[in-house]
């Protein structure tokens, strides 16, 4: 029966996007980032918009294509077609229809101009590329980050995946918006070294207004954390406009600082607004959502970090 249940675990499927090897800023030491596939809410800065939607999506780079039109003879599903512009058969993503992850068409363009986003995964294989960098762990104190997307819609993937990582003796990690349901992070919890939990807006009209649902269920389950005696670092984003507010700051600064009292909560991390990904959106077909650029000069962050000092808690300013 033991073995059966290990069988069971290790071959439990889920679906990523990417894995990032060598990474230094999602917990400590050098660690392998995992990009879970799906996400039930949008932030108008996500820095990973093929991380949204939990299907198949073709990723497209204009400026790469040479439109031979070899995607198009061997995708099943229709995604890739031919259309004739002036003089000129010119390649399109036909968003309509859905892509199935065959990855042929990626595998057959010579220009690396396609990138299926999404691929299924069993434990077991993750577990052998997570282990490849084990000495890496080992004399840096590093380990395994889970991101996305968002990790606790997967979470009996994501607690079987960090149970081997567990039993390997590899730190863990997990970055999550903290909106899904509370028995999630329960099963996350007990494999967990590290949450690195997001509370964007504090107060809770606000968050509906940015996100559509207020952030009740994201307090309750950081003070479920807190109860299970879990190690947070609280991380919040720092966007121009939209929660930069004297109010947003100082508040979830006095209510993480009151709730650290009753557990593990080791800090908080702002998180300035950067335009990495913003690159993925034409690839995507999408409209980025951020209308110019909100973010902060080097001299804004200075004061910013003065600001910071004031309180009784360890608050950061993360630039990277």
């Amino acid at each position: 029966m033991i073995e059966q249940t290990f069988e069971q675990a290790i071959e439990q499927k889920g679906r990523i996007f990417n894995v990032q090897r060598y990474s230094i800023y999602d917990g400590e030491g050098i660690r392998t980032l995992v990009f879970f596939k799906g996400c039930n809410i949008r932030c108008d800065w996500c820095a990973n918009p093929e991380g949204i939607s939990s299907k198949y999506q073709v990723m497209f780079s204009r400026d790469k294509c040479v439109s031979c039109g070899r995607c198009a003879e061997v995708c099943p599903a229709g995604v890739h077609v031919m259309k004739v512009q002036g003089s000129e058969t010119i390649h399109h993503v036909d968003r309509t229809v859905d892509c199935i992850g065959c990855k042929r068409c990626e595998e057959i363009c010579t220009s690396e101009a396609l990138n299926i986003m999404g691929k299924e995964v069993t434990v077991s294989e993750l577990m052998d590329i997570i282990l490849r960098d084990y000495d890496f762990y080992l004399s840096s104190g590093g380990g395994v980050t889970l991101s996305g997307g968002e990790v606790s819609l997967q979470a009996d993937f994501a607690a079987a995946l960090l149970a081997e990582c567990k039993k390997a003796m590899v730190n863990t990690a997990i970055e999550t918006n903290g909106t899904t349901n509370i028995t999630n992070y329960e099963k996350l919890a007990p494999v967990t070294d590290l949450f690195l939990f997001d509370l964007k807006q504090i107060d809770t009209d606000l968050h509906r207004q940015l996100f559509g649902i207020g952030n009740e269920q994201v307090k309750r389950n950081l003070e479920r954390l807190v109860e299970l005696k879990a190690n947070v670092v609280v991380r919040m984003p720092l966007i121009r406009g939209y929660n930069d507010s004297y109010e947003s700051i100082t508040g979830a600064i006095e209510y993480v600082s009151n709730l650290a009292k009753k557990g593990s909560i080791q800090r908080i991390d702002f998180l300035p607004y950067h335009q990495l990904g913003k690159s993925k959106y034409d690839m995507l077909d999408l409209e980025y959502p951020v209308p110019g650029n909100p973010g902060y000069s080097s001299l804004e962050m200075d004061m910013f970090d003065q600001f910071l000092e004031r309180f009784d808690f360890d608050v950061r300013l993360v630039r990277h």
